[in-house]
């Protein structure tokens, strides 16, 4: 029997460290940099059939996952323009399942492999040229009621993409790819 909770999260959930360092920091700037050719590395060769296939029982379909991964970084690389540029801007939630499910995320992946490659580009710039003040600022979400700073969030979109990278990851192997 699988277990649903690796399924759900292959790397494990989300632990904000105690102390963020400029290692972490670096470490997750790079992370954040190399997901689009990674993603691609793992997705190029992928027949049709397979990018339907859900990554687990009830879960997005890979094609889903990587039109995900382009909406949801559009979402965070605007976000951390916004923190950069305001004073603790309150950010606008949105639905994931809701857009999975619209026809966007029937297209082709090498779309949202473009996305990725330029959107993480353009982050990887500003990433890179951040101070430690940067990192500092924050954004409001209201869904958390809670305002994060941008070194958290640059680790959780480091997670983030190795998370999705992971699910696909293991359907890869769970099904002899």
């Amino acid at each position: 029997m699988i277990d649903i909770e690796l399924l759900k999260y292959p790397i494990g959930r989300f632990q904000i460290p105690n102390q963020i360092t400029e290692s972490d920091l670096a470490k997750a700037i790079e992370e954040i940099k190399s997901l689009p050719k990674f993603l691609e590395s793992t997705v190029k060769n992928m027949a049709e059939e397979q990018l339907d296939t859900p990554y687990r029982p009830g879960g997005w379909t890979v094609r889903q996952v990587v039109h995900h991964c382009a909406d949801s970084h559009i979402n965070a690389y605007t976000r951390f323009k916004l923190a950069l540029t305001e004073e603790n801007p309150t950010i606008k939630p949105y639905n994931e399942a809701a857009w999975a499910e619209l026809a966007d995320n029937k297209l082709p992946i090498e779309i949202s492999i473009g996305i990725l490659k330029n959107i993480h580009f353009k982050w990887g710039v500003i990433l890179d040229h951040m101070s430690s003040a940067d990192f500092s600022k924050t954004y409001f979400h209201p869904e958390s009621q809670h305002s994060d700073p941008l070194s958290e969030i640059a680790l959780m979109y480091s997670w983030h993409g190795k998370h999705h990278l992971a699910h696909i990851q293991a359907l890869m192997i769970r099904e002899n790819w």
